[in-house]
């Protein structure tokens, strides 16, 4: 099996009121030194194969077509092999 483990951020030129938020809450109970917070997802899939060529084009293709809004987000990902779970 493989485990696909990816990452998807918001553009940098994409406002992050949830990260603004988050920033907020952290200068409130003392953390001042923060300057600033991006949220992002982490979404981990698991593919029933073993062949990382063709695992690697399935999860480009679900990032492209459901993990990510191409507008508004990138993303990245990195494969590993596992054994049974």
């Amino acid at each position: 099996m493989i485990k696909a483990k990816v990452f998807v951020t918001l553009k940098p030129s994409v406002l992050d009121p949830q990260g603004k938020q988050v920033m907020n809450s952290l200068h409130s109970i003392g953390y001042d030194n923060i300057k600033e917070v991006r949220v992002s997802k982490f979404i981990e899939v698991t593919l029933d194969s073993n062949n990382l060529e063709q695992a690697e084009q399935e999860i480009q293709e679900i990032c492209e077509k459901i993990l990510a809004n191409p507008n508004t987000e990138t993303y990245s990902w990195n494969l590993e092999e596992v054994t049974g779970e």
